[in-house]
């Protein structure tokens, strides 16, 4: 396959994946993100699960899209598919680690805050809204610098690419 056939297929299937407005990140990542939590809770209270609610004596905790981190998982697509010169078999597996990590780092998160939320804690707004605005981009920016580095990516996402067709054009 031709470079410039890559670049395109790369580029297409990333707009092909966000036009259902991300719906495959949610269909997917919903219930392996929402039942590890469930099954970690149950063992520590008494808990029902109804839909995406996860029912606690009179509390309620509701994972929304935005706890499911949807936008997080095409964010590490992005970064993945947008660099060059990655072979496939490599690309699969930085994909799969990229996405067993944030699915680990945010069912931890979720579990944390259940805890925070359940006991009362004075601090579980001012953690939520800290994992809410940056947490997020941190486990992003440090899934894919974890990857850089382990896999041993010298390509730079769509620069590498621009770089790459600006050199064509010339």
């Amino acid at each position: 396959m031709s470079k410039i056939t890559n670049l395109f297929l790369r580029y297409i299937f990333l707009v092909l994946v966000a036009l259902p407005n991300l719906y495959l990140f949610y269909f997917l990542f919903t219930p392996t993100t929402l039942y590890p939590i469930y099954f970690i809770l149950q063992f520590f209270y008494e808990i029902s699960l109804n839909g995406d609610i996860i029912s606690v004596g009179k509390f309620s905790i509701e994972l929304i899209g935005a706890c499911i981190g949807g936008s997080a998982y095409y964010l590490l697509l992005i970064l993945n598919l947008s660099t060059s010169e990655i072979k496939l078999k490599k690309r699969i597996k930085m994909i799969l680690i990229s996405f067993g990590l944030f699915l680990i780092l945010n069912i931890l998160r979720i579990i944390l805050l259940s805890f925070m939320f359940l006991s009362g804690s004075a601090w579980f707004s001012l953690t939520h809204e800290l994992f809410w605005y940056v947490g997020s981009v941190i486990f992003v920016v440090g899934i894919w610098i974890f990857e850089v580095k382990f896999f041993k990516i010298k390509k730079i996402p769509v620069y590498s690419d621009l770089k790459f067709l600006w050199n064509k054009i010339k």
